[in-house]
């Protein structure tokens, strides 16, 4: 009997490849509202184009800045200013070399963190350096920092404590003004705003404390919102579709990839799969996370640098696929910021800043390698006929840079344990728009699993996907 198969489920890889073997790396799911074609398309991912080099050491914080639509940022121990054009202009240096920092703003005075001190820089007057706080009551060590009430609040490193400046001076601090953490004896990880909210994420817990108003240090812990997860890794807090992601983790054990929802528990966006290979990667504590808008998908990106790995969750069809630099290693990007309507990523290696660009299709003229591996093709343990195996896409354009681009077929016949010879088929020259990847007599299984590979630097929108099998013997 002659039956026809689609190819891409929407999974990952689980626990074992017999269950779903399903991989897509470097590419996402778009979905039609009304099928014409087809109902589900899978589109590469955006590449990087270079925006500014500034040599070999990677940059430690970044901070778009709109009132003067320049963007600020910390490589080494300078404090530089971007402008659009990306010129830099050093503009003083801070006391540390290495290690991530944290930046934030009051509108006009913007605040660094490098857990150690706490610097401020005026940007009403751009040619005074950055310059440490002196004040003795200045918060010690502190790693993040955050602007609510006309006040900048920081943690203050090892302590459940949150200290917050004088009002509109971050340059102040009275030795009374802070709270701590309450509702369980775990420190502070990371402070944030959060539609108006202190967030103060713990080891094991969060809390959201409130500004009340009045006189004194305004703040209260808003009761009964404590949340019984905290955070997995400082730096994986993402801005993301109106809220915040990030690598949490409570008293029960393993992590997940989660989303503040209010003041209710955090929404899972992690499933089984995920979060069984994310909890076997040996540190989950340096993760690093940002997000960004891709052709109207809210995008996560997800890093895990001890291992390099990169994840990227979309939020507008709520699934994950791998991202990946040439063929294996982790993404380049390690912070990701919103400038000028741009998304503007720091490398993780170097002082590359680069533009994310869905016209771009190298990174940083590294080919992007996508890699979309199917379902399972199995029927009653019987031996099935593969006959056909048919690829659409959106055809070669004047842009695209590969003249006559190709595509890579490789079969599993043991369900995703390993694969088979490399097949190639063409995917058509420039302009011609009727071309189809068809492979044929491609062999016979009991459970196959297919895997393609475009590694051309192209445009990459996949329409279509199907195996045509015909059954064979018991």
């Amino acid at each position: 009997m002659r039956a026809e198969h689609p190819l891409f489920g929407l999974g990952l890889q689980s626990k074992s490849p017999n269950v779903t073997a399903n991989k897509l790396i470097n590419a996402y799911y778009e979905f039609q509202k009304e099928k014409d074609r087809t109902r589900v398309a899978i589109y590469g991912t955006a590449g990087l184009s270079l925006f500014i080099n500034n040599g070999d050491t990677p940059w430690r914080g970044l901070l778009p800045f709109s009132p003067n639509s320049l963007l600020y940022g910390v490589h080494r121990g300078t404090f530089y200013e971007v402008n659009n054009a990306g010129v830099i202009t050093a503009r003083g240096t801070i006391g540390t070399t290495e290690g991530r920092v944290d930046i934030c703003d009051d509108g006009t005075i913007i605040t660094v963190v490098d857990g150690s001190e706490i610097y401020t820089y005026d940007t009403s007057s751009p040619a005074t350096p950055i310059a440490a706080v002196t004040d003795a009551q200045r918060p010690t060590s502190p790693n993040t920092c955050a602007f609510q009430g006309q006040r900048i609040l920081t943690d203050e490193d090892l302590t459940g404590k949150i200290k917050g400046a004088a009002l509109t001076d971050p340059t102040a601090w009275a030795a009374l003004d802070f709270f701590t953490a309450e509702s369980n004896p775990d420190n502070v990880v990371r402070v944030i705003n959060y539609r108006g909210t202190i967030v103060a994420f713990g080891d094991y817990t969060t809390e959201f404390w409130s500004n009340v108003g009045g006189s004194g240090f305004p703040y209260a812990r808003i009761l009964g919102a404590d949340i019984e997860y905290g955070l997995a890794a400082r730096w994986s807090v993402g801005r993301f579709a109106g809220t915040f992601a990030f690598l949490a983790k409570n008293r029960e054990g393993q992590s997940i990839v989660a989303i503040l929802n209010g003041y209710n528990a955090p929404t899972r966006i992690s499933n089984f799969e995920l979060e069984n290979t994310i909890n076997n990667y040996s540190s989950l504590a340096t993760a690093s996370g940002f997000g960004y808008m891709l052709g109207g998908h809210p995008m996560y990106q997800l890093n895990f640098p001890a291992d390099g790995k990169s994840w990227l969750y979309d939020g507008s069809t709520q699934y994950w696929s791998e991202l990946r630099y040439g063929a294996t290693a982790r993404h380049r990007a390690e912070i990701g910021v919103d400038y000028l309507n741009q998304t503007i990523l720091a490398d993780y290696e170097n002082g590359n800043l680069y533009k994310l660009d869905a016209d771009v299709y190298t990174d940083n003229g590294e080919n992007i390698q996508t890699v979309l591996r199917g379902r399972h093709i199995a029927k009653q343990k019987k031996k099935i006929r593969f006959t056909r195996l048919e690829l659409g896409f959106e055809p070669a354009t004047t842009t695209d840079q590969t003249a006559e681009p190709v595509a890579a077929l490789k079969i599993s016949k043991d369900g995703g344990h390993s694969f088979g010879a490399i097949l190639f088929q063409k995917m058509g020259k420039v302009g011609e728009y009727l071309t189809r990847c068809i492979w044929r007599n491609i062999g016979a299984g009991r459970d196959i699993v297919p895997e393609i590979t475009i590694s051309e630097p192209i445009k990459k929108v996949i329409t279509e996907c199907t195996l045509i099998t015909e059954d064979g013997t018991s």
